[in-house]
């Protein structure tokens, strides 16, 4: 290397992080040495791999200084400002990356992996990493350790002049192209390289040693997903489809197709079949806790209350998940959640078996209607490329060409208010009516899914609505939610089509999921109810049901018989020993029978609990073979179904 150099600092600050990246993957290498199939070839194909990919994350990190150093005229090298600004990039940069290092250690030493989804999901639960970060490491000292392998790295390179031969000498003219050479690097890796590229051994160690920990990140920060068959428990696959496929049968049902690994199955109707309209409401954030009927004293739903008692009511569901995108996906399809990201969120999720092909299959149309921008959580481009129509408040892109859907977009003289989060309840149900008014017109049975938004923080709504003012917290925007259900169903009672129309309710998750648990169960109890079902008494399940059964069991009362691959079933089919609920949170996969509640983590770590409802408690229990096998096989068979294309129609 040239010493009187413009670019010294900048080509000394590559080397000391390829050097102490090298040095990292050595070390995780012979930590992991027992789990490695250890060759001469593999260990040089994991460091030129892991090269390969050091080359891309330090690439990423000079952007700036290389435009600084391609642009900064040399006049003023070695200036105040040239000191400032290369002594700012060299030590912040230094910083960053040693930090990165140690992070790396500890998260090695926790899941022997680089960093992926759970180091993402780490952001998000700041509070729980940050609390368990300082009872677990000396902290003063760590950071102490860091600031001094900072300085330490600084004074190296001081010794070597390389600082002084930056600030001596002018950039040179192959200076410069060697510049933008290297500023077409990071452009090529973000198109081109994917972080599952370095995976080229069927030995997981020597995949993971290959990789470079701040590329994993940011991969797992734009895919957000986490391998099942890595992180959790997992049996033969043949033994999971058996299982389940034994625990999907109903006596109504008949398996389709002999294949080991298809669910399909024939569902023959119980009663006679009805075509009515029907329009589910999935309500943003709503506790069962917020209705009388579950002890909220305060009177803030008094409209759901009244329509509970002339409805078929489910007692005793629970969501699947934390957020409106798992909701969406244990509704639309049915399966029990996923680790890391939705579905809905996710790659290849296009052209899914969904309740919207029973709808389509009876001859509905099929809308979506938000709020707000349904580009927020990719949720028009699930819905849109799933076969529904949008209405929504976005003005922006919707979908891919290839989408076949229709988008309508809220009119401003239609809004009477709205928030950072969209339109209120009130409008978008008056674009409900609009949609349902023009079917009606068409004579075409419809199937309207509804996202509601008040019910979300900052909380508020239209004045002088309800007697709890706008934006002062969650009981006035519960409240303002459920009048909006009531103003609705008001004005549809004289609409032609609602006597032949269904108005199904359903929550997308509970107001909130924190608690001393690792899966709070009580948190995930939701209302769910079905109105103005015809010729249907009202009635009370009481039996433990899933999010995912609840339009299998809607189709149940309307008498279709149709084929499913659907994971949910109608809970009037099934026996009290077979009811069951899926709760999860991105890292931890539950399976709550009647009391018993069995829990996946990562780590291919397992927990079984006894869940006391009154006081919302869980007391530690033995693990059973037969509870073990039961819930590998619900989560193992959906995470393989996705892999491998098995949802799609």
């Amino acid at each position: 290397m040239k010493k009187n150099s413009r670019l010294s600092t900048y080509k000394n600050f590559i080397l000391q992080f390829i050097l102490i990246s090298f040095s990292v993957r050595c070390v995780f290498y012979v930590w992991s040495f027992s789990e490695i199939d250890f060759s001469i070839l593999s260990f040089f194909r994991i460091l030129f791999t892991g090269l390969f990919f050091d080359i891309g994350v330090i690439s990423f990190f000079v952007i700036l200084y290389s435009l600084y150093l391609i642009l900064f005229p040399n006049k003023w090298v070695g200036s105040i400002v040239d000191k400032t600004c290369t002594y700012f990039f060299y030590f912040l940069t230094t910083l960053i990356l040693t930090f990165s290092f140690f992070a790396e250690f500890t998260f090695w030493e926790e899941f022997q992996n680089r960093f992926n989804f759970i180091a993402v999901d780490y952001l998000i639960y700041t509070y729980e990493v940050v609390q368990n970060i300082n009872q677990s490491y000396p902290i003063p000292l760590l950071l102490f350790v860091v600031f001094v392998l900072v300085f330490l790295q600084y004074y190296i390179l001081k010794k070597r002049n390389v600082f002084k031969n930056t600030f001596t000498s002018k950039r040179t003219s192959k200076d410069r192209i060697l510049l933008i050479a290297v500023l077409i690097v990071p452009f090529l890796y973000g198109s081109y390289i994917d972080n599952n590229d370095a995976e080229w051994s069927k030995n997981r160690y020597e995949n993971e040693i290959s990789k470079a920990g701040i590329y994993s990140f940011f991969s797992a920060f734009k895919n957000n997903e986490l391998n099942y068959t890595d992180f959790y428990k997992t049996q033969d696959l043949e033994q999971s489809f058996r299982t389940l496929k034994e625990k999907l049968r109903t006596p109504n049902d008949t398996l389709v197709s002999k294949d080991n690994h298809s669910i399909s199955r024939t569902l023959k109707a119980y009663n006679p079949e009805t075509k009515p309209n029907v329009i589910f409401i999935c309500l943003e954030s709503f506790n069962a806790d917020f209705l009388n009927h579950f002890g909220n004293k305060k009177n803030i739903t008094p409209n759901l209350d009244a329509i509970q008692k002339q409805s078929v009511f489910f007692e005793n569901i629970y969501a699947t998940g934390t957020r409106t995108v798992r909701g969406m996906e244990a509704i639309t399809l049915s399966v029990p959640p996923s680790p890391g990201r939705s579905i809905v969120k996710r790659k290849n999720n296009r052209s899914l078996y969904s309740i919207g092909d029973v709808f389509k299959e009876k001859g509905y149309s099929r809308t979506f209607f938000y709020g707000g921008d349904g580009y927020f959580d990719n949720m028009n481009n699930f819905f849109g490329s799933n076969g529904f129509d949008i209405v929504d408040r976005g003005r922006g892109y919707l979908f891919e060409d290839s989408f076949t859907a229709k988008r309508t977009n809220i009119k401003d003289e239609d809004i009477q208010f709205e928030n950072a989060w969209g339109v209120c309840d009130e409008d978008i149900y008056k674009q409900v009516i609009h949609e349902a008014d023009m079917n009606y017109a068409a004579k075409k049975p419809f199937f309207n899914f509804i996202m509601t938004t008040s019910n979300h923080r900052p909380y508020t709504y239209p004045e002088n609505k309800i007697d709890i003012p706008s934006g002062t917290g969650r009981d006035g925007a519960v409240k303002y939610t459920d009048f909006a259900i009531g103003e609705f169903l008001n004005i549809i009672k004289d609409k032609p089509w609602f006597d032949n129309t269904v108005i199904a309710i359903m929550a997308d998750h509970c107001a909130n999921s924190a608690g001393k648990w690792e899966l709070n169960v009580g948190k995930y109890h939701i209302p769910a109810l079905i109105y103005n079902l015809p010729n249907t008494p009202k009635t009370k399940i009481v039996k433990q049901a899933s999010q995912i059964d609840f339009f299998p069991t809607l189709f149940g009362y309307l008498g279709w018989e149709y084929q499913s691959n659907f994971y949910g079933k109608d809970i009037n089919t099934i026996e009290f020993t077979d009811q069951r609920a899926f709760i999860g949170n991105y890292r931890k996969l539950g399976l709550l029978k009647a009391d018993k509640l069995s829990i996946l983590g990562d780590q291919n770590k397992s927990y079984f609990y006894k869940y006391d409802k009154d006081s919302n408690t869980l007391e530690p229990e033995n693990k059973t073979l037969a509870a073990l096998e039961e819930i590998i096989a619900y989560y193992q068979t959906n995470d393989y179904r996705y892999q491998n294309g098995l949802m799609k129609k």
